[in-house]
C-alpha cells in the first residue's frame, strides 16, 4: 500500500470514529482532498485509493492540472480559494462546487457564466467568522442579503456554508467557530426552509477535522494529512 493510500485509510477510520462518537454516519461526510501544489501523478494515487473529490485554490493552477487528470472515474472538483469576479467564467467551466462565494457581484458573475454555458453550479457561502485581515468571506451582517440574492439566481444553487477559522495549535480553540457556522445554518434554514439546499457545512482541516465533525461538518478539507507537507 502506498503512503497516500495508507493516509487515506487512516483518515477514513478517524472520520468514522469521530462521526460514530456523536451519533452520525461517516457516509454524511465528504473527504475533500486539497490537492493544491501537488501534481497529477499524486492526485492519481489518491484516485486509485478511492478518493473522488478534490479541492484547488487557484484558477491558473487548476486549469493547467485538471485537463491532465484522466476523465474516468469521474471526479468532483471544488474551488476552495478566493475567487475574483473577473475569473468567474473560468471557475464555472472548471469546477463542480465553489466554496468561496462572498459577494453579490461574484454571485451575479457566476450565474451569468453558468447560464452562458448551460450549467447549474453548486456554491457555498464563505462566512468570515474570525474577521482576520488575511481571510476572505462575507461579514455576518450581510449574510441574509447575500442568501436572498443567490436564491433569485437561476444557474447557481446555494448548498451550504463554509468558513476558514483562525489557526490554533489546540483544535479545541477552533470549536467556537464551527459552532457559529452550524448555528448560522440552523438559523437560516429556520427562517427560510430550503434556502441552503443540501445544507453543507464545509469546515475542518487536517489538524481539527474531528472537532468539525462533532459540530456538524459535512465536508472536511484535508491536504497535509493525505499528501504530506507542501514545499
Amino acid at each position: 500500500m502506498s503512503k497516500i493510500a495508507s493516509n487515506i485509510q487512516t483518515l477514513r477510520e478517524r472520520i468514522a470514529r469521530a462521526a460514530g462518537a456523536c451519533g452520525r454516519s461517516s457516509g454524511e461526510i465528504t473527504l475533500l482532498a486539497i490537492s493544491k501544489t501537488f501534481p497529477k501523478e499524486i492526485i492519481s494515487e489518491a484516485v486509485e485509493a478511492g478518493l473522488r473529490s478534490f479541492g484547488e485554490n487557484r484558477i491558473q493552477e487548476a486549469e493547467n492540472k485538471i485537463p491532465l487528470v484522466p476523465k474516468e472515474p469521474k471526479l468532483e472538483w471544488h474551488l476552495v480559494g478566493h475567487l475574483q469576479s473577473n475569473k468567474a467564467r473560468r471557475a464555472a467551466e472548471l469546477f463542480d462546487v465553489i466554496h468561496s462565494l462572498d459577494s453579490k457581484k461574484l454571485a451575479a458573475k457566476l450565474n451569468q457564466a453558468c447560464g452562458d454555458i448551460g450549467k447549474t453550479l453548486s456554491v457555498l457561502l464563505q462566512i468570515d467568522l474570525g474577521e482576520e485581515e488575511t481571510k476572505f468571506g462575507v461579514h455576518p451582517s450581510q449574510i441574509r442579503e447575500l442568501v436572498a440574492s443567490v436564491s433569485e439566481s437561476s444557474h447557481i444553487r446555494l448548498d451550504g456554508l463554509m468558513t476558514i477559522p483562525p489557526f490554533f495549535e489546540d483544535p479545541e480553540s477552533v470549536r467556537p467557530y464551527f459552532v457559529k457556522l452550524r448555528e448560522w445554518k440552523d438559523r437560516l434554514e429556520s427562517e427560510q426552509p430550503g434556502c441552503l439546499g443540501r445544507q453543507h457545512l464545509s469546515m475542518g482541516m487536517s489538524h481539527d477535522f474531528e472537532i468539525a465533525i462533532q459540530e456538524g461538518a459535512t465536508i472536511v478539507r484535508i491536504g497535509t494529512a493525505i499528501f504530506g507537507s507542501r514545499k
